[in-house]
Parts: C-alpha cells; structure tokens; sequence
C-alpha cells in the first residue's frame, strides 16, 4: 500500500514542466455512471503552498471539504461517489484551486453510458434518385458522452460494404443521406453502428428494395376555385409529381383542408389516382385553405404500401356568400304558402351537405341542380312557384337521392 502511494506521488512530480504548477492525476478520466473517483492535485514544491489551502471545483461549484484528503503537503485528493452523467459531452470540469482562487491545474471528466443497439432503422428514396435513413438510439438514448453513429450498406448478395457520409446534425442527427450511385431491381442490407470509450453496439440488419420505399415531390400547381354559384364547394386540382413522369406508376392523393381561422385540417382520404377533386359540404362564404399529397404506389410492380410525400404549400379559397338577393327582389316570406315544404327540403339537404364531403359521385349532379334552383329561388312573389310544383320536385328529389345512396352504398350499380 505504502509502495503504491509513493507510485502515485511520484507520478505527476514527474510530469510537470517549466510553466506547470500543478497536475491533476487522473487526466481526463472516462468513467460508467454510478462509479466514484478518487483525484490528486499535486503542486510543484517550487509554489510554496501547503496541500490544505488547496479547494476543488467541479464546473464551477465548489465541493465539500468533507470531500477531501491531505496525502502530503503537496498533495490534496479528492473523492467522488455515485457520479452523475457528464452534463455535457465535452466533459464535466474538475479544476484544482490555490486559496486565492487561482486556477492550478484541470481535468475533464467524462461520465456515461456505452450505447445501446439503434433501433427504428427507416430508410426512404427520393424519386429513386437517392436514400436517406433515420435511427434512433437505443435504450434510454442518452450516452452522456460523445457516441459516434455509422450508417453501412452493401447489396445483398454481393457487393463491399459502403459507409454513409452525409450525417445530419442538431435535432436531426441521428440520420444520413446517400445522395447517388443506387441500384434498382436489387435488395440492400443497412445497419447502424454505434460506439463510444465504453463500449459498441450494432442495429438489426434491415433488408429493401429502392423501389419499395420511393416518396416523391408534393403535387406541383395546386389550384382551388370556386364551383360556379355554388356556395358550398370548392374544386381542387394539381399535376401529378413530375419527377416520376417516365416511371410505370399508380399514385395515390389525400386532400386535407382548414378554415381560415382554424388549426384543425380534415382529411379526403378517398381522391385515388385522379388529379382533381370537389370539396363539398363548406361553409358559404368562407375562406378555406388547401393541401395535397402524393404517393407513388407499385412503381414498376412494387407491391409495397409506398411512402406518402410532405404537404404541399397551401393555397387558399372562399366559398360564395349565401346572402345574394337580386337588386328589386325580395325574399318568400315565411307565412307564403310554400314555407313547409321549403323548410323540410332544406333541413334535409342540410343532412346531404353534411355527408357529401370528399371526391365521391353520390348524387353530385343532383345536388348541384337543386342548388342552382335554391340559389334561383330568391325570386319575386309573382314569380314564386306553387305548393304543388314544389311539392312535386321536392319529392321527386328525394326519391333520386335516396336511390342514388342505396345504388352507393350497396353497390346495386
């Protein structure tokens, strides 16, 4: 024991030089979470100071004097318990003081984790043109100290191993891009690596096809305008994704869209492979706006579920406003004969708005005519039809719409 203390002693007497007053043993230590440390600062006789007048701090906060130990007069130690991880990954400072403050020697500390096996390995192509890949990092995922990410891949049944290049950084970091040089029509391997001073720890082996994980460009030249008069519907359209023009490809698109004073959007899940779609349902004389996506499904007889693209910009519209009075005409009062049936015919094609929304067929003829007709209805009281002709239309409307929504949804056409 005598014989290591002396070993110990001698040591950092041995590493000073010229400009040196004191060294801190050991330098730059890397240590598990939970361990303790026990760290010597000893001065050069030639300051002329006595161990006791020496402090410790560890990033700048003082510790407790009940931390410390007078080996010799040159010689003041240290002893940390149950360390925590480093605060930062450039290491937590452990700095020797003189009485005045004065800074006399350091050491970084760098207290961690090994890392654990990446898991959530992702990968997606760009127009076929390129992949990227994102990870996330094992376990609890913080390391505590610096932790280096390797992305491999090779072809599956031949080929060398490649190593990515192009790392992200900040909050997207753990992820790569491989910007050129792919081949089609054949499966990659590709796994992360991880590894730091403690330890290593490698990702499960994923297996894909280029042409199974393609996501393109957002529709380009997304347009939104008004149906006509109608106050209650928009049309969308958009030009399929460029970028895949010469590609054997079925696309699939979503349509979500908001109220100009809302953050809540709604989803058109049902647009399929056409390029324009009739929003309908809206509120009149309302500003909406409007997004659109692509999937680009089976390119080249992939039978994968494709990856959808971002949103593209939104665009905004409005719907007509409901109140348009001819100028020298005036509503149907409510005591006119036709009142109820009016009424009634409105209360139920208030439940038809509700539930035509989307790109679907469902009597959209039908209901675009009687809304011309509602809209054409503020006419003067000589003009106004009888209870019989509207009784007559109004029932002959409900028996189209109520077979058009049977033929819909139970497949009779």
């Amino acid at each position: 024991m005598f014989a290591f203390m002396f070993l110990l002693l001698l040591v950092p007497h041995v590493l000073f030089s010229s400009t040196q007053f004191a060294v801190i043993f050991p330098q730059d230590p890397i240590l598990r979470i939970g361990s303790s440390l026990t760290a010597t600062c000893t001065v050069s006789p030639e300051l002329g100071v006595h161990a006791s007048t020496l402090y410790w701090t560890l990033n700048g906060r003082r510790l407790s004097s009940s931390t410390y130990a007078v080996a010799s007069p040159d010689v003041l130690s240290v002893t940390l318990h149950r360390l925590n991880g480093s605060q930062q990954q450039s290491g937590d400072n452990l700095v020797c003081h003189g009485a005045d403050g004065h800074v006399l020697a350091g050491s970084c500390l760098y207290v961690g984790m090994p890392p654990e096996k990446p898991v959530n390995l992702t990968c997606w192509s760009r127009n076929t043109k390129d992949l990227s890949c994102r990870w996330s990092p094992g376990g609890w995922g913080e390391t505590f100290i610096r932790t280096k990410y390797t992305l491999k891949y090779k072809l599956r049944w031949y080929g060398r191993e490649k190593e990515c290049e192009d790392y992200s950084a900040g909050k997207q970091r753990y992820s790569c891009y491989i910007p050129r040089d792919l081949a089609l029509f054949t499966p990659y391997e590709i796994w992360v690596e991880a590894a730091n001073q403690l330890g290593s720890a490698t990702s499960d082996i994923i297996t894909l096809d280029i042409l199974d994980v393609v996501t393109t460009d957002p529709p380009a030249n997304v347009q939104v305008s008004r149906v006509g008069e109608l106050d209650d519907q928009l049309t969308v359209r958009w030009a399929s994704p460029p970028a895949l023009k010469d590609f054997l490809f079925q696309a699939k698109y979503q349509i979500r869209y908001r109220l100009e004073d809302s953050n809540e959007w709604k989803v058109v899940d049902d647009v399929g492979n056409q390029t324009s779609c009739r929003l309908a349902g809206l509120r009149p004389g309302t500003v909406y706006f409007v997004q659109v996506r692509c999937n680009p499904v089976g390119i080249y007889g992939s039978r994968k579920a494709g990856i959808w693209s971002d949103w593209s910009h939104q665009t905004a519209a409005s719907t007509p406003s409901s109140e348009r009075v001819p100028s020298g005409s005036c509503d149907i009062k409510p005591g006119e004969q036709n009142s109820t049936v009016r009424r009634e015919l409105k209360q139920f094609f208030g439940w038809v708005r509700k539930h035509a929304y989307g790109c679907s067929g469902m009597s959209i003829k039908l209901y675009d005519q009687w809304r011309v007709w509602l809209q054409k209805s503020h006419i003067t009281r000589n003009q106004s039809l009888s209870e019989h002709k509207l009784g007559r239309f109004a029932s002959a409307m409900f028996q189209s719409i109520l077979y058009d929504q049977v033929n819909v949804r139970f497949g009779l056409d």
